[in-house]
This record gives structure tokens, sequence and C-alpha cells, in this order.
């Protein structure tokens, strides 16, 4: 006979049962209201005490379309993400269970805001990135490089959106979480509507009169947080980025 499917319902009261098991975490869409679909299943950590036998380790990697476990011990889960692509998933999770008293969820807390020192180093390397993707979308741009142009463009949105979420000391939420991010927990100094449309714009466009509008905006914001001195390497390469007489950009 062919054993029935883990269940999320089964394995979180097998999870529970189980003294080695410190923390249960869902992230994805499950964790994101509004955003689940047919086709979303649960994506579940499973923290286990750093000494902990258990035979819910065999269960490690265990995916179905309906059930995903990464299974970790509390050390591997803090450093979950500290760097790296997990860090936003883990920041917006929630907590199923807690058997540290809130520990687990001040992890949790402690990947959704990123240092002082850490906002900074990462917003400069941004910044940097951004203007180089920018100045070269402009030049292939002027030089007739249709597509290199518009590739460029895509390129300097990733660093955007990294750069500013980076200024709020805040990892950066995948495409596909960007607009529930910012309905919720918009970027300060920016408008969500218009910084999503001139996005949209540029990520389908390349519109470069657009690009120099947003970069205006953002070299203000970026020598207000300390960053001139990576702006000003630039020298006279600037100009290219910024906005010019005659520059039109769609409301």
């Amino acid at each position: 006979m062919t054993a029935e499917p883990l269940t999320y319902d089964a394995f979180v009261a097998l999870a529970t049962a189980d003294p080695a098991v410190v923390g249960l975490v869902l992230k994805g869409s499950r964790a994101h209201e509004g955003t689940i679909t047919r086709h979303s299943d649960h994506d579940l950590y499973v923290v286990l005490t750093d000494d902990a036998t258990t035979d819910l380790t065999r269960l490690a990697g265990h995916r179905t379309a309906a059930l995903d476990l990464v299974v970790v011990s509390l050390a591997e889960f803090r450093a979950a993400g500290m760097p790296g692509f997990e860090r936003y998933a883990l920041a917006r999770a929630q907590v199923v269970l807690d058997r540290l008293d809130g520990g687990i969820a001040r992890i949790l807390a402690a990947k959704a805001r990123l240092s002082a020192g850490e906002a900074f180093r990462e917003s400069g390397a941004w910044l940097d990135a951004y203007a180089n993707a920018l100045y070269r979308c402009v030049k292939n741009d002027r030089d007739g490089h249709t597509l290199a142009a518009r590739l460029d463009a895509a390129d300097s949105i990733r660093f955007l959106l990294e750069l500013l979420f980076a200024l709020d000391r805040r990892p950066r939420p995948y495409n596909k979480y960007l607009t529930w991010e910012l309905a919720r927990h918009p970027l300060p100094g920016w408008d969500t509507d218009e910084l999503l449309r001139a996005v949209d714009r540029v990520a389908a466009t390349g519109d470069v009169a657009e690009q120099r509008h947003l970069f205006a905006l953002v070299e203000s914001a970026a020598r207000q947080a300390g960053h001139g001195e990576v702006l000003d390497a630039w020298g006279e390469d600037l100009d290219l980025m910024r906005p010019r007489q005659g520059d039109r950009v769609r409301p």
C-alpha cells in the first residue's frame, strides 16, 4: 500500500511533539498574506537543538507539491541568510513554534534589519553598481546599441532596488513580493506608486529619460546617506546620468 503524502498539519503535530524541535518557521507565500494560490506549498524551517538526536533529521530535504522541509540546527538557523539569498524569506517568515521564549522570533527580527555598518557598506557597493549599469545603458542608447542599452537598464533596476532597501537597512524582497512589501512597508522618502511605475517602465522599455529622473532622486538620497564619495568618483560621467533639459518623463 502506498503511504499517504505527509501533510503540513500532520508534520507540525509530529514536530511539536518532539522535544528536540525548538522552532518551526513558515516562509514563502504562506507567510505573505494575500499571495497564496492553489499552487502554494508550505515551506517550513524545522529548527533543532544543536545536539539533537531525532528521527526528524531523516526528513531533511523533504520536498513535495504540498510540503518542503528545511531541517537545521539552531546554530545553522542563526546563520541562514546572513548574508545570503534566504535573508528576505526569513525576514518576513512567520513563527509557528517557538520554544525559546521568543528566541526564534528575535532571530528572525535580526535578519530583517541590517546593522548600520552593514547597511552603509552594502548601499555604497550597490550604488556604485547601479551607477555603472546606468552609465553603460545611457552610452549604449546614445550609440544606437538598443539591445545592450535595455539589458543594462534591466541590470540597473536590480541594483537600484538592492540600494534602496539597503539604505533603509532592509534586505531586498524577491521580485514576487516587491509590490506586497512596498504596500505594507513603504521606503521612506519614496512614493510607492511612482517608484513602481518607474521600475516597470525602465524594465520594459529602458527609457533613458525615466532613468535619469530616477537617478536624480537616487543621487539626492545617496548623498544624504553619506555616499557622496562614491558618486563623486564618477566625475564628469555623472553628467550623462543626470536629467537633461528636454527630457520627457511620462506621468
